[in-house]
């Protein structure tokens, strides 16, 4: 692996407060790949060999049963995914493949297991990491459960316009097929929702989307903590 890389992995919160020694023992056998765009990393059922750090790109984690599939999140540099799966030394319970050119780093988890029984700062931020992962899936199963269709896309796009500033105006992080399924919707019914919201404050063009009139959709979507979050603390 690049050395050049290090620091920028090294100021995550994951690994930023571990001992210099334990995380040049960690990274030792670690490397990083390039991939393109649409490609399927792991599957799952498979074994969790690796702990994947986003460098660049993006990844989409999704999971399917039968004839249908469903995205579970889209990670963005720089953070990891998996990590609850390298430190069980359990099957994986989603895929994950590419939206864009992408670098990964892939840190074997037997070396991250080994570093979690010696290192008691690597040990707390790994829990810290793995509770916030918990808490972001129970939102998301809140949202998708207790908001309609219409509600749920309002709620998300006054994240996205909180992520970007609070600007009036900002782009998709992701593709409208991906955000569909993200939301628990069909493509078809993305696109009436969006349409429908037009009337509550908020207009698409492409992948742009343009707040009108703000009071209005949060009274459609009624933002709370609780769901949408973030943590106080994080």
């Amino acid at each position: 692996m690049r050395e050049t890389v290090l620091p920028a992995i090294r100021r995550l919160p994951l690994f930023r407060s571990m001992a210099e020694e334990n995380f040049l023992a960690l990274t030792r056998a670690a490397y990083d790949q390039t991939f393109p765009p649409q490609i399927q990393l792991i599957d799952e059922g498979e074994s969790a060999d690796f702990l994947h750090i986003v460098v660049e790109g993006s990844i989409e984690l999704f999971a399917g049963w039968q004839e249908r599939e469903t995205t579970l999140a889209v990670v963005r540099p720089r953070s990891t995914f998996i990590l609850a799966a390298c430190m069980r030394d359990a099957p994986y319970l989603m895929s994950a493949r590419t939206l864009e050119k992408t670098r990964l780093i892939l840190v074997p988890s037997s070396d991250v297991r080994t570093i979690f029984r010696t290192d008691g700062e690597f040990a707390l931020a790994t829990i810290a990491e793995l509770s916030a992962g918990y808490r972001g899936m129970v939102r998301h199963a809140k949202d998708l459960k207790l908001r309609s269709a219409r509600e749920r896309l309002a709620a998300y796009l006054l994240c996205q316009a909180g992520a970007a500033g609070d600007r009036a105006s900002f782009v998709l992080p992701m593709e409208k097929r991906v955000l569909a399924s993200f939301l628990g919707m069909t493509p078809e019914s993305l696109s009436r929702a969006m349409k429908s919201l037009q009337a509550d404050g908020a207009v698409a063009d492409g992948q742009r989307v343009i707040i009108t009139d703000r009071p209005a959709l949060e009274a459609l979507a009624q933002p709370s903590p609780l769901i949408d979050g973030p943590d106080e603390d994080v």
